[in-house]
C-alpha cells in the first residue's frame, strides 16, 4: 500500500523544494554574469581578437583624378613660369617653335588618349593645352601687338579662344561619336572641360569692347543684360549639364548686376529721356525673364521669372511716370502700372506665367499700401497725445489734431485714392476666387482706413472729422450686423445626436466678415472717443453716441459678445467723463460708475444662458473694480462702494448656475464692514470676526440639514475657528478679566453644545479654548509653584516622561516580533 501525503504537508514540500531551485538558479545567474565580465575583460596571454581589416580611405578613380589634375596644374604653372620668366633667352624662331609645338602637342594628345579609352588622361591634357593657348594669346600680344590698346586686345583675344575652345570641344564630340559608332569606344569618352570653358570665355568679349570704347553705363548695362540673354538661351537650349550650370551663373550673375544697374538709373533718372532709357534696359530685362518664363520646363522657375519680369515692367513704366507727374502721383501710377498687369489673367500664356504676372501685380499693391502705413498710423494713434491735453480747446483742424505738435508726411494727398483702388481692386478679382472671403476682409479693412485718413489728409474741420469718424463707426456696424443676419444658420445636430458644446466666439460670429467688421467699428469708437478729448462737449456727446451704437448693435444683430461689451465699457467712461465734467471727487463719481455694475448684473439676467452673458458679466465686474479703485482713498465711500457691490453680486449668486458667485459676495461685504469697523476705530477683534462667524455657523447648519453626510468640521469648523482664534491670541495679551472671562464662557458654551450634539468641532475648538483660556489664567499661580519647587524636580519628571517612552516602545517591539513568529508558523 502507497501512503499519500496530506495537502498540507505535500504543499510544504513543494514550497522547500521550489526554494531549492530559486536559490540554484540564483547561483547559476551569478556565475554566468561573472563568466561573461572575464570575456569581455580577458586578462593577457588570452587568445586575441582577429585585427581589424585595413581599408583604403581613398578610391582608385579619386586618386586618379587627383594626380591628373595636379600634373596639370604643375605643367601650367610651368609653362606660365617658362612664358614670363625665360622667354627673353629665344629668339623669335624659338619662342615660336617651342609655344607652338607644345601647343599643338597638348591638344593634339587628347585625340590618342581617347582612342584608347584614357578619358580622364585626355581631360587633363586637354586643359593643360587650353591654358597653353591663353599664354599664346599673351605672348602674341608682347611679340606682334604691343602697341594695341590691352582692354579691346583682351576683348578679342577672349572672343578668339572661345571660338577656338568651342570649335575645338565640338571636334572632339565628332571624333567621340565616329570612334563611338566603329565600336572602339564608349559613347561617354567625351571631354567635358572646353564647351564649358568656351562659354566661360564668351561672357567677356562685350564686357571689354565696352570698356574699351569707354561706353555710357547705359551701353555697359545693355552689354550685361544681352550677356544674360545669351546664357539664358544656351541654358534653355543645351542640355549638356556643365554648359548649363555655366550659362546658368552667368545668366543669374549678369542678369542680377544689369537689372540692378537699370534700377538706379531709372530712380537717377531726372528728366524723361533718362527715364525712357532706363525702362528700354528694363524692358529688355523683362523680356529676358518672361520669355525664360515661356520656356522653363519647371512650373516654380516660371512662375519666378514671370514674377520678376512683370515687376521690372513696372519699375520701367513706373520710372517714366515719376519724371512726368508730380512726386504726389508717384505712387498711384506704379500702383496703375501694377493693376495692368492683372491682364494677364486672359492673356495667351502657360498658367505658371499668368500667375507670376499675379503676384507682381500683388507685389506692387502690397507696396503701394505699405507706403500709406505712416498716414493710417498717425491717424490712428496720433490722439493718443491727447491724454494729456484733455478738454484743452478744440484744434484748427482733423490734422492738427491727430498731428499735434508732430510733422505731418509729405506727398499724401493720394493716400485714400490709393487705399481705396487697392479695397476696390481686393472686392473685384476676389469675388469669384476660393480666397473671396480674405479678401473681403481685406478690402474692409483697407475701406475703413482711406475713409479714417480722408478727413486728416483734406485738412477738414475738427467737428467734421468727429463726424466722419462717428458715420464711420455706425456704418462698419451696421455692415457688420447686416453680414451677420444675412450669414446662412449652421446645420442644427439631429435629435439623436449629442449636443454640441458652445461654440467660440469666431463660430458665433459665423463668418470673418461679421468679426471684421465689429473689430473695425471697435477700432473707429476708440480712435473717436481719443479725438474728441480735446473739449468737453465733444467726449460726452462721443461717449454716449458709441454707447448707444453698441448697445443697438447688441440688441438688433448678433454682435452681441463683442457689442454689448463695448457698450458698458464706453458707459463706464461715459459716468466718469459726467463726474470729472460736475467737479465731483474720485470717491464720490465711484458711486455713479457703479451704475455700470448693477446694468451689467440686470442685462446678464435676462440674457440667461447667452453667450455675451459672460462677456457682460466680465465687463461689470471691471467697472465695479474700478469704482473700488476710485473710493479707495475715502474708508467711508470705499465701505459704502463695497457694500453695493457685494448687494450686485448678491442678485447674480440668486440664479442657480452663479450660486459660487455667493462666496465673492459675502466677501465683499465682510470687507465693507471691516472697512466701516476701521473708520470708527473700532479695535476690538470680535467686532470683525462676530459678522463673519454669524452668517458662517447658519449656513453650516443649513448644510448639515440639507446633508446629513456634511462633516461638522465643513459645517461649523470655520465659522468658529474664525472667532476663537483672533480671540484666543487677543485674550492671551490682555491683561484685563473681562475678554478672559466672555472667551471661557462661549468656549463653554461651545464645548456643551458639541457634546449635547455629538459633534466633533465644537466639541474640541471649544474644549481646546477653553483648555487654552484656563490655562491663561493660571499662569501666575503656575509660575509661583514651579518657582517653589526644587530644580532636580523637572529633570525628574523629563526622565520619568522618557522611562514611560521606552516601556511603550519597547511593548510595541515585542508585539510586533509576536506577530512575524505567528506568519513564520502559517508558511
Amino acid at each position: 500500500m502507497t501512503s499519500f501525503p496530506s495537502p498540507a504537508e505535500e504543499l510544504r514540500a513543494l514550497d522547500a523544494e521550489l526554494r531549492h531551485l530559486d536559490a540554484r538558479r540564483a547561483f547559476l545567474l551569478g556565475r554566468r554574469a561573472w563568466l561573461l565580465n572575464a570575456l569581455y575583460t580577458a586578462a593577457p596571454g588570452s587568445t586575441p581578437a582577429a585585427p581589424p581589416v585595413r581599408r583604403p580611405e581613398a578610391t582608385a578613380p579619386r586618386v586618379q583624378n587627383v594626380l591628373l589634375v595636379l600634373g596639370g596644374i604643375l605643367l601650367t604653372v610651368a609653362a606660365i613660369a617658362f612664358t614670363l620668366v625665360s622667354w627673353g633667352h629665344l629668339g623669335i624662331a624659338g619662342r615660336a617653335l617651342v609655344l607652338g609645338a607644345v601647343t599643338v602637342a597638348a591638344l593634339g594628345a587628347p585625340v590618342l588618349l581617347l582612342r584608347r579609352g584614357l578619358r580622364s588622361t585626355a581631360e587633363a591634357v586637354a586643359g593643360l593645352g587650353l591654358a597653353l593657348t591663353v599664354l599664346d594669346a599673351y605672348a602674341l600680344h608682347e611679340v606682334a601687338f604691343a602697341g594695341a590698346d590691352g582692354t579691346g586686345y583682351a576683348a578679342a583675344a577672349a572672343a578668339v579662344l572661345a571660338t577656338v575652345w568651342a570649335a575645338y570641344g565640338l571636334g572632339l564630340g565628332a571624333l567621340r561619336a565616329g570612334v563611338a559608332e566603329s565600336g572602339g569606344t564608349s559613347p561617354r569618352t567625351a571631354l567635358g572641360l572646353p564647351l564649358p570653358l568656351a562659354l566661360c570665355a564668351a561672357q567677356l568679349p562685350l564686357l571689354l569692347w565696352s570698356f574699351a570704347m569707354d561706353a555710357s553705363v547705359e551701353t555697359v548695362t545693355a552689354v550685361l543684360l544681352a550677356t544674360a540673354a545669351a546664357d539664358t538661351a544656351i541654358a534653355l537650349r543645351v542640355s549638356l549639364e556643365p554648359v548649363r550650370i555655366v550659362a546658368v551663373v552667368g545668366a543669374s550673375g549678369w542678369g542680377a548686376w544689369g537689372v540692378s544697374a537699370a534700377g538706379w538709373l531709372s530712380w537717377a533718372a531726372t528728366g524723361p529721356g533718362a527715364a525712357a532709357r532706363a525702362a528700354a534696359l528694363l524692358a529688355l530685362a523683362a523680356a529676358i525673364a518672361l520669355t525664360t518664363a515661356r520656356l522653363a520646363p519647371k512650373p516654380a522657375l516660371a512662375l519666378g521669372t514671370a514674377l520678376a519680369g512683370g515687376l521690372l515692367t513696372v519699375t520701367g513704366v513706373g520710372g517714366i511716370a515719376r519724371t512726368i507727374l508730380p512726386e504726389v502721383w508717384t505712387v498711384p501710377a506704379h500702383l496703375l502700372c501694377g493693376l495692368a498687369l492683372l491682364t494677364a489673367v486672359r492673356a495667351q500664356a502657360p498658367e505658371p506665367v499668368r500667375r507670376g504676372l499675379v503676384h507682381a501685380s500683388a507685389v506692387v499693391q502690397g507696396l503701394a499700401v505699405a507706403t500709406t502705413v505712416p498716414v493710417v498710423a498717425i491717424a490712428l494713434l496720433g490722439p493718443v497725445g491727447l491724454l494729456e491735453r484733455i478738454w484743452s480747446g478744440a484744434p484748427e483742424s482733423a490734422r492738427t489734431a491727430v498731428t499735434l505738435d508732430a510733422p505731418w508726411p509729405p506727398n499724401t494727398a493720394t493716400v485714400p485714392l490709393v487705399l481705396a483702388v487697392v479695397a476696390g481692386t481686393l472686392a473685384l478679382t476676389g469675388r469669384t476666387a476660393p480666397w473671396r472671403t480674405p479678401a473681403l476682409a481685406g478690402a474692409s479693412v483697407l475701406a475703413w482706413a482711406a475713409a479714417l485718413v480722408l478727413p486728416a489728409v483734406l485738412e477738414l474741420p475738427y467737428l467734421a472729422g468727429l463726424m466722419t469718424q462717428g458715420v464711420l463707426m455706425a456704418a462698419t456696424l451696421a455692415l457688420a450686423g447686416f453680414l451677420r443676419l444675412a450669414a446662412p444658420e449652421p446645420s442644427q445636430p439631429s435629435e439623436q445626436s449629442e449636443p454640441s458644446k458652445p461654440s467660440p466666439l469666431s463660430d458665433r460670429l459665423r463668418s470673418p466678415l461679421p468679426l471684421t467688421g465689429a473689430l473695425l467699428a471697435l477700432v473707429t469708437s476708440v480712435s473717436l472717443v481719443l479725438l474728441s478729448l480735446a473739449t468737453e462737449p465733444t467726449t460726452l456727446v462721443a461717449l454716449a453716441i458709441s454707447a448707444a451704437l453698441f448697445a443697438g448693435a447688441a440688441w438688433r444683430t448678433g454682435l452681441g459678445p463683442l457689442a454689448a461689451p463695448a457698450s458698458l465699457v464706453h458707459a463706464t467712461a461715459l459716468t466718469c467723463a459726467i463726474g470729472a465734467s460736475v467737479g465731483w471727487e474720485p470717491q464720490h463719481t465711484a458711486l455713479l460708475v457703479l451704475t455700470v455694475p448693477a446694468i451689467a448684473a440686470l442685462l446678464a439676467a435676462r440674457l440667461g444662458d447667452s453667450p455675451t452673458t459672460i462677456p457682460v458679466e466680465a465687463t461689470g465686474a471691471a467697472a465695479g473694480l474700478l469704482a473700488i479703485a476710485l473710493s479707495a482713498t475715502h474708508p467711508p465711500l470705499l465701505a459704502l462702494t463695497l457694500a453695493l457691490c457685494g448687494v450686485i453680486v448678491t442678485g447674480r449668486a440668486v440664479r442657480p448656475d452663479r450660486r459660487h458667485l455667493g462666496c465673492l459676495a459675502a466677501v465683499l461685504f465682510v470687507t465693507a464692514s471691516w472697512v466701516r469697523l476701521a473708520v470708527w476705530e473700532v479695535g476690538a477683534p470680535e467686532a470683525y470676526t462676530l459678522p463673519v462667524t454669524l452668517p458662517a455657523l447658519v449656513v453650516g447648519l443649513l448644510r448639515r440639514r440639507r446633508d446629513v453626510t456634511a462633516s461638522s468640521w465643513t459645517a461649523y469648523g470655520p465659522g468658529l475657528a474664525v472667532t476663537l482664534v483672533p480671540s484666543l491670541f487677543a485674550a492671551w495679551g490682555d491683561p484685563h478679566w473681562l475678554r478672559p472671562l466672555l472667551l471661557g464662557a462661549a468656549a463653554l458654551a461651545v464645548t456643551l453644545l458639541g457634546a449635547r450634539h455629538r459633534l466633533q468641532a465644537p466639541l474640541l475648538l471649544g474644549g481646546a479654548t477653553l483648555a487654552l483660556v484656563a490655562l491663561h489664567e493660571l499662569a501666575p499661580y503656575i509660575a509661583q509653584v514651579v518657582d517653589a519647587l526644587p530644580r532636580w524636580v523637572p529633570p525628574a519628571l523629563a526622565g520619568l516622561a522618557l522611562l514611560a517612552a521606552g516601556a511603550t516602545y519597547e511593548q510595541r517591539l515585542r508585539d510586533a516580533r509576536r506577530v512575524r513568529n505567528a506568519l513564520g508558523k502559517l508558511s
